[in-house]
């Protein structure tokens, strides 16, 4: 038995209207990837966020980028491939900085301190941290694996220190 041609069209329509979901469910997900973000510790109240201690920061002055990215093969320290960045003038000794996140997950973050503030990094003079304090080598370029920077965020608040490093 043949459906009447309106009751085809209906459900065109409603197949169309299923894949625009899917496919508007789909662009936020791309759209989470290099949100610039102002610092704000309101963030820390609700939400999925983290409290980044740092810790070691030897001279004053220059610029603090703190980069979230998904502790992923694909996504860690991946150009393009962070989250959310936040940028600050460096304070010698210690900074907390709060890091939202999109939602609950297994994340990584990377903290650079660009001394002269010439938005280069200068092996000689820069500091760099990542969570869980991996050791840095000439093996690994400075860049160790996601398996051992990853930590796990649920919907509340996690807080992690990171010490930095420099030449």
């Amino acid at each position: 038995m043949a459906l009447p041609k309106s009751t085809k069209l209906s459900a065109l329509c409603g197949a169309g209207a299923v894949a625009l979901m899917a496919l508007g469910s789909a662009t936020p997900a791309m759209a989470q990837y290099a949100q610039e973000l102002r610092h704000d510790p309101a963030r820390c109240n609700a939400g999925s966020a983290v409290w980044v201690n740092i810790t070691g920061i030897k001279p004053g002055g220059g610029t603090m980028r703190i980069q979230s990215y998904r502790a992923t093969k694909d996504d860690w320290l991946e150009s393009g491939r962070w989250l959310n960045r936040i940028e600050l003038p460096a304070r010698a000794g210690s900074m907390r900085v709060c890091m939202p996140l999109p939602a609950s997950g297994h994340y990584g973050i990377a903290v650079r301190h660009d001394v002269n503030n010439n938005g280069k990094t200068d092996l000689s003079t820069d500091g760099g941290a990542m969570s869980n304090n991996p050791s840095l080598n000439i093996w690994n370029l400075g860049k160790p694996s996601y398996k051992k920077v990853g930590f796990d965020v649920g919907r509340g608040v996690e807080s992690i220190s990171i010490t930095m490093r420099y030449r």
